[in-house]
């Protein structure tokens, strides 16, 4: 397995996750109390299958420094996103905002340490 491309899978699936969240996100911001659960089931899944594959590829081949650290804030992000599912969504009360946006901004800055540490690797390398 080669890390740039478990980094890549991982990034293109938590880009389709992204997308679903700026949907939920929208949904509890118009006033509805929460999304559907299909789409926050869905969000989830994707989610946990790229941090699985991140996870998968440290402990095999080996990551760099940034796609590590964005691991590390992935799996924060995953433990608000079931805090989210399980202490408000399946009891139907109200989505925290404030929880929304923390989990938001947590899963960006992970996503895009992922992206720099894509980037890093096809980047040329500058010799001394």
């Amino acid at each position: 397995m080669e890390p740039n491309l478990s980094m890549q899978t991982a990034a293109s699936l938590l880009a389709v996750s992204a997308v679903g969240g700026l949907v939920m996100a929208g949904i509890r911001f118009s006033g509805r109390p929460h999304p559907p659960t299909w789409l926050a089931m869905l969000h989830g899944f994707l989610s946990a299958a790229a941090v699985t594959l991140l996870l998968y590829a440290q402990f095999t081949v080996g990551l760099p420094t940034l796609a590590l650290s964005a691991t590390v804030l992935f799996v924060v992000a995953a433990l608000g996103g079931i805090v989210m599912n399980l202490n408000y969504h399946w009891k139907l009360l109200p989505l925290p905002k404030w929880l929304v946006v923390v989990h938001a901004l947590i899963a960006v800055t992970g996503f895009v340490l992922l992206l720099a540490a894509i980037w890093a690797m096809h980047a040329p390398a500058t010799g001394q």
